[in-house]
């Protein structure tokens, strides 16, 4: 099965940091303006998932929730899940105070792939 989302070194290594400081983690990433539109990192549980939110995939154990409407616009991209120094536009994300942002980059899979995709999860 082909992953829809992974991650760099540096952004596993930032999971693990914040799974130490505060648990179990979940992503949400949102289409909108501002922080919706970088990764946000919460404790689980502490971002309510809306109706129709897709989960594309795992990270080190931690669900990283897309919203439906974002979603359909890159449900034919794989994602990666990096992590680079400085404030990202929001800061409701648990990296924030250490000066770090986690961000998605994109690439559109190909013909091969989109035939073994990993199945998704929605909110319902």
């Amino acid at each position: 099965m082909i992953k829809r989302i992974t991650a760099t070194a540096s952004a596993i290594e930032m999971i693990t940091i914040l799974k130490e400081k505060h648990g179990e983690l979940m992503f949400y990433q949102a289409g909108g303006c501002c922080e919706g539109t970088q990764p946000q990192c919460f404790e689980k549980g502490g971002f309510y998932l809306r109706t129709g939110d897709v989960c594309i995939g795992t990270i080190e154990n931690t669900e990283f929730w897309v919203d439906n409407d974002l979603f359909q616009y890159w449900k034919h991209a794989h994602f990666t899940l990096d992590l680079i120094d400085g404030f990202g536009a929001g800061g409701f994300s648990l990296e924030t105070p250490m000066k770090k942002t986690f961000r998605i980059e994109y690439r559109l899979f190909t013909a091969e792939e989109t035939q073994n995709l990993e199945p998704l999860l929605f909110m319902e």
